[in-house]
């Protein structure tokens, strides 16, 4: 069975670390924020300028003033502090963010990622991305493995390029995939329960290494 969207977000979550300060991208990405194991002391970081986001709230405790880079409504966690944009995008492109969980209307064989629009489509601009997948030390792309019944895991991006051999980890609702950066091919490393080695090549239009053994996600 593939994943749902909030299995998606647990496996990401498994990606924290003790210590890290993590961008969320739009989507799927936000959902992390429901799942940081318990314990562990990580700042979820936004690009309007907030450190600190905690849980969604509850309708009960909605806010309307606080919100996330995605104008979704969130709470800050004890210690959260707010800045301005600038600031924010100074913590970005400085090398400051360990982490960033990015969602991807494609990614390709080679760690490139297009996510910010659709040609022909309004779009509101590229928010983050770029500066991300440029900054940040680890990139995690969290996605559906096809769209419409069209893979989004392909040889060449179509569509225009956020960045170029920066995806280090996919997740999708079928697999984990680790970028190699000898081969600049996808390992497969994990598979959804249910899902077999050839679901995934069937579904899958890029080049990538099967190793002989492959384990189960684990949530």
């Amino acid at each position: 069975m593939p994943l749902s969207r909030e299995q998606l977000a647990q496996r990401a979550a498994q990606e924290l670390r003790d210590g890290f300060i993590v961008n969320l991208g739009i989507g799927i990405p936000t959902l992390v924020a429901n799942y940081v194991p318990t314990g562990m002391d990580v700042w979820l970081q936004s690009e309007n300028g907030l450190l600190g986001i905690g849980p969604f709230p509850h309708e009960a405790d909605v806010d309307a003033d606080l919100i996330n880079a995605g104008k979704q409504t969130v709470t800050a966690r004890k210690g959260a502090s707010f800045f301005s944009s600038s600031d924010s995008f100074a913590m970005i492109r400085g090398g400051h963010i360990d982490l960033c969980i990015l969602g991807a209307m494609q990614v390709s064989q080679e760690g490139d990622i297009a996510n910010w629009m659709i040609p022909g489509k309004m779009v509101k601009g590229m928010g983050g991305a770029m500066d991300l997948v440029a900054g940040v030390k680890r990139v995690v792309v969290v996605m559906e493995h096809t769209a419409k019944g069209a893979t989004k895991v392909v040889k060449a991006c179509s569509l225009p390029l956020t960045g170029k051999r920066c995806v280090n980890l996919l997740i999708t609702d079928l697999c984990v995939m680790e970028m190699d950066p000898a081969s600049h091919r996808f390992v497969l490393k994990e598979l959804a329960p249910g899902v077999s080695i050839d679901d995934v090549k069937r579904q899958t239009e890029a080049e990538i290494i099967v190793p002989s053994h492959v384990a189960s996600i684990a949530l």
